[in-house]
């Protein structure tokens, strides 16, 4: 019989890192990571560490300090971070509801634009000084300082509301729409200071005039591509005929890159283009709309795995520790000073705002995978330190993730934001079309409920609500005025008056339900 020996897990990944790239190889890398990475990030949700954390560390342990891919390309990690981020900001548009932003554009769009600014400015200002005063050997000029801030001076809410729903919690005076909001826009502002400010450096100088007149088209084509181009695709989408459903994604995802690809070639911001057009589709009518929202939502997190491993692959560990001094004392004074004191400037018209939810909004300026995106730009542009602003934006962004991200919902209770999310079981699992405006609920039978009579005709429902399936046990059936009901049954009610039904349910002394608006 032939003998078998046991080999050691670290031996089986070490000879991951000596493979020769073939076809079969790359897969088994590429599912290999992504089955660790979900399961890990199954963990850190429950635990409620951020996942983008994990994910990158899962990144930086099979990478070349690790076991040992080799991974170096930042052009290939841009790439990939560019295609991630258009669809990230795109299903974010479309998960964005107006009605609930409206309140809060002012803040949200101010933020988004003169926060960053004025992010970036403090900061730069303050690395300037640091390396003038205690790192007098590196020699960094006031531009290439500018630059090191401004690529670190855009948010990411991704793993914050990942966070908040782990420890079910639900955000007041409209924080969630307000930190979604700035974080899907401020990323476009960033990047057009990042490019500006390259510019400088590769050019020497630039005017004003140039200056000013570069940001113009920038957001001016930005704003009016996105709109136009969403439009465009929402009457495409529903006027063209498909031989297949499932080609109505597809066609959008083509729309989303067109966009993107477009507004970039006419010197427009790409990013913005493709969070507006995502935001103008995702608020009108289009055919199939739930399984597009479904699709997009997984395309979105698939690329965000993708993402954050590949940032954490290009990434070497030992490389971090070089820079770890700099990169704390900087990553702080932009956590606890320039953050809080750009967002306290930028909302000072808001007086209705409380204090607690300036606090909250300064706290949560948390840093991901967009200032490490474009921490490769430094890179491939091959200017001098670019290495260094590289290594400093990953420090910061792993401390703003272990300082911050995991702090948002203690901070949320702390300041009196929080309060907790009921349950909301979903017995039914049923939707129906966005044509329809009703209210569905679900409601559980209590035994109170059965002493003026156990027949569903006499709970006495109004004339405009109706009881359209009952659940006993696993079983699921349509009732009718004479089905006898029991204690522990549920019930789907269908109703066109949500304070009606509200009234009804509480007359009947049902405590346990749930609504859901369509």
């Amino acid at each position: 019989m032939q003998n078998f020996q046991v080999i050691p897990a670290f031996r089986i990944m070490r000879k991951i890192s000596y493979m020769i790239v073939t076809t079969g190889n790359i897969l088994l890398i590429g599912s290999t990571l992504l089955f660790v990475s979900l399961i890990i990030g199954r963990t850190g949700y429950k635990l409620g560490i951020p996942v983008l954390l994990l994910f990158l560390i899962v990144g930086m342990i099979f990478g070349s300090d690790g076991v040992g891919i080799q991974f170096h390309n930042a052009g290939e990690a841009q790439f990939i971070g560019t295609l991630s981020l258009c669809i990230i900001l795109f299903a974010g548009g479309m998960d964005t509801k107006i009605n609930d932003i409206r309140p809060i554009i002012p803040q949200g769009v101010i933020l988004a634009t003169v926060g960053v600014l004025l992010t970036t400015f403090i900061t730069g200002y303050f690395i300037y000084w640091l390396i003038g005063s205690l790192y007098p050997s590196m020699a960094a000029p006031l531009v290439g300082c500018l630059l090191l801030a401004a690529v670190m001076s855009s948010t990411d809410s991704a793993s914050v509301f990942n966070i908040l729903r782990s420890k079910s919690l639900n955000l007041k005076q409209n924080m969630r729409p307000l930190l979604e909001l700035e974080s899907g826009s401020n990323d476009p502002m960033a990047y057009m200071l990042t490019i500006l400010l390259l510019q400088i450096i590769q050019s020497g100088d630039m005017s004003w005039g140039q200056i000013l007149l570069s940001f113009f088209m920038q957001f001016s084509i930005g704003i009016i591509m996105g709109y136009v181009l969403g439009r465009i695709a929402v009457y495409i989408i529903n006027h063209v005929c498909l031989m297949n459903n499932s080609l109505y994604q597809v066609i959008l995802l083509t729309f989303l890159f067109f966009t993107f690809s477009i507004t970039d070639l006419l010197n427009g911001n790409g990013y913005l283009a493709v969070y507006l057009a995502g935001l103008v589709i995702g608020n009108h009518r289009i055919v199939y709309k739930k399984n597009i929202a479904n699709f997009f939502d997984g395309l979105a997190w698939l690329f965000q795995i993708i993402m954050f491993l590949s940032l954490g692959l290009l990434v070497n560990p030992k490389d971090l520790w070089g820079v770890a001094h700099i990169g704390l004392l900087i990553g702080i004074f932009l956590i606890f000073i320039a953050r809080p004191l750009a967002v306290f400037l930028c909302l000072l018209p808001f007086r209705k705002m409380t204090l607690p939810g300036r606090i909250f909004v300064s706290w949560i300026g948390l840093r991901g995978a967009v200032p490490i995106i474009f921490a490769t730009y430094p890179l491939l542009a091959d200017i001098e330190g670019a290495s260094q602003i590289f290594n400093i934006v990953f420090f910061i962004t792993i401390l703003s993730l272990l300082i911050q991200g995991t702090t948002v919902s203690g901070a949320a209770r702390l300041l009196g934001l929080a309060h907790p999310a009921q349950e909301k079981p979903n017995e039914f699992d049923m939707e129906l079309s966005e044509d329809i405006k009703s209210i569905v609920a679900e409601a559980s039978v209590m035994p109170d409920l059965l002493t003026e009579g156990d027949r569903l005709q006499d709970l006495h429902f109004p004339q405009n609500t109706l009881v359209i399936m009952i659940k006993r046990y696993e079983n699921y059936f349509v009732p009718n005025g004479h089905t006898r009901l029991l204690p522990g049954d549920k019930l789907l009610l269908l109703s066109d008056n949500e304070e009606e039904l509200r009234h009804t349910l509480a007359q009947l002394g049902i405590e346990e339900y749930t609504l859901r608006r369509n």
